[in-house]
């Protein structure tokens, strides 16, 4: 097996099976310190976050938010894992020289050109419906994908389904092509 493929990156049954291999080790790790299962996933660090941010200009509101206070706004574990995945990337791309800040992906800038500033605000705008998504969800793709998976669980096999169906048309319409 090779550890790289023809443009530089990792092998994706490589990274899958480490990536099987962190999901396990979390959920053993987490058994030993904290007495119950934690499984691996994203997108309530990311609420967590804007309750911290939010909490330095009306720190009265989230502590009175019924859903900051469900979600307990705090720096844990998986907060520190996704400053590590950014972090992680961020060296990666910079080691093997791939970090670009002047330039958009071939195929965006095919569909909508090389504006560097269309391709945040459309990022921005698709960060905020797939946020949206996952809380309703009660879950991210990689919630569902690894740790629900994992679990066996239905409603990770649903949410996940969904996920690929409606990517798949949301790209379709984006982009202008026809499944094929």
């Amino acid at each position: 097996m090779k550890w790289k493929t023809a443009d530089g990156g990792w092998n994706p049954y490589l990274a899958g099976a480490l990536l099987g291999i962190l999901a396990i080790v979390s959920v053993c790790a987490t058994t030993q310190l904290l007495g119950k299962s934690t499984y691996l996933g994203a997108s309530t660090t990311f609420v967590r976050a804007a309750g911290l941010l939010e909490r330095t200009v009306a720190g009265e509101h989230v502590s009175l938010n019924e859903y900051f206070t469900k979600e307990k706004v705090r720096v844990d574990w998986q907060f520190m894992l996704v400053c590590g995945i950014f972090l992680g990337a961020l060296i990666s791309s910079l080691s093997d020289k791939s970090f670009k800040l002047e330039s958009v992906p071939p195929t965006w800038e095919k569909r909508f050109g090389p504006s560097i500033g269309k391709r945040a605000v459309g990022a921005f705008l698709g960060g905020i419906v797939a946020m949206v998504g996952a809380r309703m969800a009660d879950g991210c793709p990689s919630g569902h994908g690894l740790s629900g998976m994992m679990q066996l669980s239905v409603s990770s096999f649903v949410a996940l389904a969904m996920f690929f169906c409606v990517g798949v048309i949301v790209a379709a319409i984006v982009y202008g092509r026809r499944a094929s």
